[in-house]
């Protein structure tokens, strides 16, 4: 055998012994919504659950920003003393939705938390919305509560009556400090009850709320706390639940994306790691030195992010020695970054992984391991535990091993569905509990490769872009006859934003033009930065649809 053979052995031994017969990640089969697939047989049932039991980690970090540092029994004293004053002075109950619209602060967590203590769901709105964007989510999710930063209360659109809105900077420090010292609320739910709301966009071109469940949230955790174990029992050393783990976890994306939520902030609770936050826009010389006094050892980084530490003069300055896990994740990364990683980083030669994902299954489909990149480039690695893969031809038969198809997945980790929107959830969920990704790929001996992300979709910087929700933005301007939004190559995000603007005989409009039209309507990383304007009609189908293929940018 090679070494990398031996490693994958042993590896695979590992994980055997955790999850085998009294294991402390034993697998069952047992039916989720319907079907049966495999489940972990030792599990919560809440997420609050983690709540009273984060309390053992006591005085060690929870969150550390530039300027704070939380711990574990401060955070929990914050978190009963909001949920109290949600419930009791504010009504908040089991299934009620509480809106975060904010940058990424410890009062975003803290809410989340507060908001699961009470069984209520938490609806992560994205901070970059445009107001108008942000009043249709409202609208849809139709919260009780909405908690807000400084920046997103000065420009919030009008709201319903039934909104009460608090901010983070005023009306949540008021709150713990008058509440301080209530016991943390306890309510019954059931695993499937739901949890959390993401907004994915749509491409009916209007954004889609992913619902997600406390087994979908507790599954992750689970997932990530076997992780721990199966290192442990590779190493050598026997894995002990209650010995919190030295993990210190680099936090650079939103949390209301899965990446920060769910598999960052949120299993910490169970393993007794650290989140550190990075706040504001992201630089990558703070980064670096963020890294090295915080001695963080696992990063999930957007490519785009990744690619900006090269062009960091003299990274040998900085000490990077503490990361031992650096993960690419939440969009397409290409073979040549992941060389110049490892080129350039001694952390990136065995510590990178990449990932695919997406928000509707809550945490990664598959992981390509170091040693899945070294010896297959451009691989995406095996499916993780519990979850199946398969790919299936346009009428949803599945195809053999390295034919192309759209990559479906089942497993625990899957929404329950889109809020509120049955159609959509039928869409893309059968009967079975397969979730159709909409993503086009091939399974080569057990592992996925991506052949085409949603033929339609945009990938700016680890922002999913419809096309659809630009051209119904533009299509409302009174010049414009009709438009096609398109991805362009960028080489720092990956792609960018382009339009091709047919107009009405006679009209005349210039790019800046659309260009501020569009940027008061949708969030500034949607609106195109390159423009196409001509008379000559757009090519479309039998059916009418637009041709995109035959378009140029």
């Amino acid at each position: 055998m090679t070494a990398s053979t031996d490693a994958a052995v042993a590896f695979g031994q590992a994980m055997a012994r955790p999850t085998g017969p009294d294991g402390a990640f034993e697998l069952v089969t047992e039916p989720v919504l319907g079907p049966a697939i495999p489940v972990m047989k030792n599990r919560l049932r809440a997420v609050a659950d983690l709540l009273p039991r984060s309390l053992r980690w006591g005085a060690a970090d929870y969150i550390v920003t530039a300027d704070r540092r939380i711990s574990y029994l401060e955070h929990a004293r914050a978190v009963a003393a909001l949920a109290t004053a949600l419930r009791d002075r504010y009504g908040v109950t089991p299934g009620d939705r509480v809106g975060i619209l904010a940058a990424n602060t410890p009062e975003w967590v803290t809410a989340f938390w507060a908001t699961q203590a009470l069984g209520a769901v938490t609806v992560g709105l994205n901070a970059w919305w445009t107001p108008r964007e942000t009043a249709y989510a409202v609208d849809h999710s139709r919260p009780t509560i909405l908690v807000v930063d400084a920046k997103r209360a000065s420009a919030l659109p009008e709201l319903p009556d039934s909104v009460t809105v608090l901010t983070m900077e005023e009306d949540l420090p008021a709150l713990i400090v008058e509440f301080t010292g209530s016991p943390m609320p306890t309510v019954e739910v059931d695993e499937d009850d739901p949890s959390v709301i993401l907004y994915t966009s749509g491409t009916s071109g209007r954004p889609k709320g992913a619902l997600h469940s406390q087994r979908n949230l507790l599954a992750v955790v689970d997932y990530q706390r076997l992780n721990d174990a199966v290192i442990d029992e590779f190493c050598g050393r026997t894995y002990d639940p209650d010995t919190p783990s030295r993990s210190r976890h680099l936090l650079t994306s939103p949390l209301f994306h899965i990446a920060s939520l769910h598999n960052l902030v949120v299993p910490r609770l169970a393993t007794g790691g650290a989140v550190i936050m990075n706040r504001g826009a992201f630089d990558a010389e703070t980064v670096l030195a963020l890294i090295e006094r915080e001695r963080v050892t696992n990063w999930g980084a957007v490519p785009t992010m990744a690619a900006r530490l090269l062009e960091v003069a003299d990274t040998d300055r900085f000490d990077l020695s503490s990361l031992t896990a650096f993960a690419l994740a939440s969009a397409p990364s290409s073979i040549a970054l992941k060389g110049r990683l490892q080129e350039t980083f001694a952390f990136a030669r065995n510590a990178l992984v990449d990932s695919y994902g997406l928000t509707e299954f809550s945490t990664a489909v598959s992981v390509a391991t170091p040693l899945d990149i070294a010896a297959f480039p451009g691989t995406l690695g095996r499916p993780i535990i519990t979850v199946d893969v398969e790919i299936r031809d346009p009428l949803g038969v599945p195809v053999a091993d390295g034919v192309e198809g759209e990559v479906c997945v089942r497993s625990p980790f899957v929404m329950l569905g889109y809020w509120e929107d049955e159609s959509a959830t039928r869409a893309a969920i059968d009967s079975e509990r397969w979730l159709r990704t909409g993503d086009h790929g091939v399974m080569e001996d057990g592992r996925l490769r991506l052949s085409g992300r949603r033929s339609d979709l945009i990938l700016r910087g680890g922002e999913n872009i419809y096309p659809t929700e630009i051209e119904q933005c533009l299509d409302e301007h009174p010049d414009v006859a009709e438009c096609a939004v398109l991805g362009v190559a960028h080489p720092d995000l990956g792609q960018e934003v382009a339009a091709v603007v047919v107009l009405h005989p006679g009209a005349e409009v210039t790019p800046e033009q659309l260009g501020e039209f569009a940027a008061e309507r949708l969030a500034y990383f949607k609106v195109p930065t390159q423009w196409r304007i001509t008379d000559e009609v757009l090519p479309r189908n039998a059916t009418g649809k637009i041709m995109r293929r035959r378009i140029q940018a």
